[in-house]
């Protein structure tokens, strides 16, 4: 009895339930509409698309759901790129009968819900593009029907769980775009129905599993751009129905297995971008099939073994980056040759261009740049008549560009720069009216650019940079409507700019520096309203800018340098995006705007070597991107602007050749960034700030020819990477700071015509980096020059003269064998020079008395002339009796002087007065007039000049007359002619 009423009370309640069951409420919790409505509120639909989603409506009419036949349940949802966010729900385990769950391309967050393994009718599983995290849930290894799985392009990590080799029905795993690391899972081998792997650009690491050959019907496998190492497995040669094998930038190593040429379904090979080495296995070409076959950026070596007629359906091969030599083969191309991209760039091929190629006449883009090949380019590259892309360049072909090339009418792009093709430009080219880049720069190319290039209406960049052509821009340029780049910089163009350029108003880039141009600029250019940079340096332009220029808004590099342009600079300033400004070495007068102000982004600004006039205008604090400031050799005024502090990323702060005031500026200190600082040859006043210690990176500091006054500051020892201070011709006072020898990389030290005192640090001679100069001359120094600057090896230069230095040079001063330039002169310097400076001329040591040695005086020679050396009174005395003695005998010698004339006087006389003696005598006495020695006059070493007629007179005239010339013996001689 119990039983039977166990029974009626069981058919009750099967009874109600149906009843139940057939009756729609919207509070049925069992129903999957309910679960759907939980995973809604779950969401976040900004477009709407849950909104029909409501316990009004049939849950099978909604939006992305997909029931059974007999609509009793849900199998499918699908909300693939529906906008919605937020995180996937754990209640998707209630949809017991789910087989398809796609909810990618949306952005989803959080980790995937382990409740996902209770959906065990789940067939396919999409979640990919998302911002999902987090691992790969273990529990999705028991969805032993799942076909497609594919979570990728998404934030997931960690390693790839051996679990998924479980999932024995699986069709299809993508797991590319992820940070998944860790090896390939071995299990990966038990997917036997696998039909395509992703897994590329993960962080994978490890080698390639063997096991792999287990996934027998596998079509594609891709695992590229992570970090898998070892060989290629040859085991993948049994992968027969593999058609896309792509394992590009990874590390794979060894050399390309020969077993890959066993697939014979492969249409898409990859592998560019690892180490692979050796050659390249020509058992490769049986691959009928193959479309597409990179082997780039390895390093494989050899000669080219791929042909392109036993390829027949090979559309690009890319061998780029490698290390191939020889040349293309023989019999690479057939007439039924399919072969539409060759890149065979940067590798160690050479020869002349291979005419093969010649063959390969369906070629639309050939690379063979960065070889070495070389010759004459063919005339028949025109057989190459579908040819877009022609890249030659970084090779050494030779002789003319072919007027054939003109043939190549598909041609959109020629590059044939930095060979060495000769002669001109064939007017042929104005037929390819497709060309859109044509680059020739680094050539050897001259003669005139042809008119006929103006043909070219699609063309969008010329460059011509670095050859020898000649004559004038094309008149008819302007008809490159659609020209963006013109670069004919470094050429050997003249005459003026043609006004058409103007009508090139898609012109970004205009680069004519480096000619021979001359004129002003066209008032057209003010319709160039595109261009962005426009360098015409080098060039004699001249005249004032046109004032139109200011129309052009949307200029940032402007380089004017170098030219005879004059006037004022403001048409240049319509532009408020300038990034660099150098009009450096024109004319420009006037003052400096202020509107420069206006290019918050400017950089660079570089205006010296003009006339400009004024203040720096204070409105250049405003530019705090500027790391550039060259205003020097101008006729600036005033003080510098204290607003300029705010320029903090200034590194080249030059202003040198002005007629600046003031004081320098202690904000100097706070450019952190300061490399270069020159406020040299102004007006300066006032001390060296200490605060330009704290400009730590300073390479140069030049303030010479100032008026500066002061000590130099020991902070200066701060400044550890200062190459050049430069601090001459100033008014600066008191010691040489020894901090000065942390400033290890000085190579020019320059403090002369200061008024420095005291010694010279001997810690100088740790400036070990010393070369160009150390000049200390002009100052009051004093003391012994420091043995240590013999430590400075590299010292090309050394000037310590005009100073008060004492003692003898430093023997160590003869190792500076690199010191070309010497002068210690002007110094109290003594002792002996070394030897090694006798080749120094005698200037570099003047002015030192006590100095000895070559080029002086030697050592010895002064040795002896200072033991002889006379006191003062000795040298008064010997001067007095000299004197004395060369009066007397000057008086003596007047003496005898006037005897002689008197004794002439009256021997003439007599022979007047003797009368007719008769002609022969007087003859005879002419003949015979002679110098006579008499016998008193022997002893006493006298001379008298007598007549020979003398010996007739008598003796009365003989006393006379020698009375009259010798005065003092005139008793001797009267006796003596007495007794006669």
């Amino acid at each position: 009895m119990g039983s039977v009423q166990v029974s009626h009370l069981i058919l009750f309640l099967a009874l109600l339930h149906s009843v139940l069951a057939s009756t729609p409420s919207k509070e049925d919790t069992s129903g999957d509409s309910y679960w759907l409505l939980r995973i809604k509120s779950e969401l976040v639909d900004p477009a709407g698309a849950l909104e029909n989603w409501s316990p009004a409506t049939q849950v099978c009419s909604w939006n992305g759901v997909a029931c059974s036949s007999d609509q009793a349940h849900v199998r499918g949802l699908n909300l693939s790129g529906t906008r919605i966010s937020g995180f996937i729900s754990h209640q998707f385990w209630h949809l017991a009968f789910l087989e398809t769950l796609d909810l990618s391309s949306n952005s989803l967050a959080g980790t995937i819900p382990p409740e996902l393994g209770k959906l065990q009718n789940l067939r396919t599983l999409c979640l990919y593009s998302n911002h999902l995290s987090g691992r790969i849930p273990e529990e999705l290894g028991t969805l032993k029907n799942l076909e497609i799985l594919r979570i990728g392009d998404n934030m997931l990590s960690g390693e790839i769980p051996p679990v998924i080799g479980n999932l024995t029905e699986l069709r299809e795993l993508g797991l590319a775009y992820c940070q998944f690391n860790g090896s390939i899972p071995v299990e990966i081998g038990n997917l036997k129905l696998l039909g395509s792997l992703d897994l590329q650009q993960n962080c994978l690491s490890g080698i390639i599993p063997g096991e792999i050959q287990g996934c027998e019907v596998l079509e594609k496998f891709a695992a590229a751009n992570n970090r898998l190492q070892g060989d290629i497995p040859a085991s993948m040669g049994r992968l027969k129905s593999l058609q896309i094998l792509n394992l590009a930038n990874n590390s794979l190593s060894s050399s390309i297995p020969v077993e890959l040429s066993h697939l014979s379904n492969l249409s898409y090979l990859s592998l560019l971008g690892n180490r692979l080495s050796g050659q390249i296995p020509s058992e490769l070409n049986q691959l009928a099939l193959l479309e597409v076959l990179d082997f780039s950026y390895n390093n494989l070596s050899g000669i080219i073994t791929l042909l392109s007629s036993q390829l027949k359906n090979l559309a690009t091969l890319v061998l780029s980056n490698n290390g191939l030599t020889g040349s293309i083969p023989n019999n690479f191309c057939l007439g039924n040759s399919n072969l539409q991209q060759l890149f065979v760039a940067r590798n160690e091929l050479s020869g002349k261009f291979p005419l093969e190629l010649l063959n390969c006449t369906s070629l639309q883009q050939l690379d063979l740049s960065d070889n070495n090949f070389k010759g004459e380019l063919p005339s028949g590259l025109e057989r190459l008549e579908y040819l877009t892309d022609l890249q030659l360049n970084n090779n050494s072909f030779s002789g003319n560009l072919p007027p054939e090339v003109g043939n190549m009418r598909n041609l959109e792009t020629l590059i044939l720069f930095d060979n060495i093709i000769t002669g001109r430009i064939p007017s042929e080219i104005g037929k390819l009216e497709r060309l859109s880049v044509i680059y020739l720069y680094d050539n050897q190319m001259s003669g005139e650019i042809p008119r006929e290039i103006a043909n070219c209406t699609s063309l969008t960049e010329i460059d011509f940079f670095g050859n020898h052509f000649t004559g004038s821009i094309p008149e008819t340029i302007g008809n490159l409507k659609n020209l963006i780049v013109l670069q004919l910089r470094q050429n050997d163009l003249s005459g003026p700019i043609p006004p058409s350029l103007g009508y090139c108003k898609n012109l970004q880039l205009l680069a004519l520096a480096d000619n021979r141009l001359s004129g002003t600029l066209p008032p057209t250019f003010k319709f160039l309203s595109e261009l962005t940079k426009v360098t015409l340096y080098n060039n004699t332009f001249e005249g004032p800018l046109p004032e139109s220029l200011f129309l052009l808004k949307n200029l940032k590099i402007i380089n004017f340098s170098h030219n005879r342009f004059s006037g004022s600079i403001f048409p240049l300033l319509g532009s408020n995006s300038l990034t660099a400004l150098d009009l450096t070495n024109n004319s420009f007068s006037g003052s400096i705007p202020p509107r420069l102000a206006m290019s918050r982004n400017l950089t660079r600004l570089r205006l010296a070597h003009n006339h400009l006039l004024g203040s720096i205008p204070g409105e250049f604090g405003q530019l705090t991107e500027l790391n550039f400031l060259d205003l020097s050799f101008n006729n600036l005024t005033g003080e510098v602007a204290p607003q300029l502090a705010s320029c903090r990323r200034i590194e080249h702060f030059l202003v040198s050749n002005n007629q600046l005031t003031g004081t320098l500026p202690s904000w100097l200190g706070n450019l952190a960034e300061l490399g270069e600082l020159d406020f040299s040859s102004n007006n300066f006043s006032g001390t060296i700030p200490a605060q330009l210690g704290n400009c730590s990176r300073l390479l140069k500091l030049s303030l010479h020819d100032n008026i500066l006054s002061g000590q130099i500051p020991p902070e200066i020892g701060n400044l550890t990477s200062l190459n050049v201070l430069s601090l001459q011709r100033n008014n600066l006072s008191g010691s040489i700071p020894s901090t000065i020898q942390e400033c290890k990389k000085l190579f020019e030290l320059r403090l002369s015509q200061n008024s420095l005192t005291g010694s010279i640090p001997a810690e100088l001679g740790r400036l070990t980096e010393l070369q160009v100069i150390l000049d200390l001359s002009n100052n009051s120094l004093s003391g012994q020059i420091p043995s240590s600057l013999g430590s400075l090896l590299k010292l090309e230069r050394l000037n310590l003269s005009f100073n008060h230095l004492q003692g003898e040079i430093p023997s160590s001063l003869a190792k500076l064998t690199s010191l070309h330039a010497l002068n210690l002169s002007s110094n109290d310097l003594q002792g002996q020079l070394p030897s090694t400076f006798s080749g120094f001329p005698l200037s570099s040591f003047m002015g030192n008395e006590k100095l000895c040695g070559p080029p002086l005086v030697s050592c010895l020679e002064g040795a002896g002339q200072q033991k002889t050396k006379l006191s003062n009174t000795d040298v008064v005395v010997i001067i007095v009796a000299i004197v004395f003695t060369s009066t007397m005998i000057c008086l003596v010698m007047l003496y005898m002087m006037v005897r002689i004339w008197c004794n002439w006087r009256r021997v003439s006389v007599s022979n007047l007065g003797g009368g007719g003696g008769g002609g022969g005598t007087e003859q005879r006495r002419d003949q015979e007039e002679r110098w006579v020695y008499e016998e008193d006059q022997k002893r006493k070493g006298e001379y008298c000049k007598v007549n020979s007629s003398m010996a007739l007179a008598t003796s009365q005239d003989m006393h006379i007359s020698r009375t009259c010339i010798f005065h003092f013996e005139m008793q001797d001689t009267g006796a003596k002619g007495a007794n006669t």
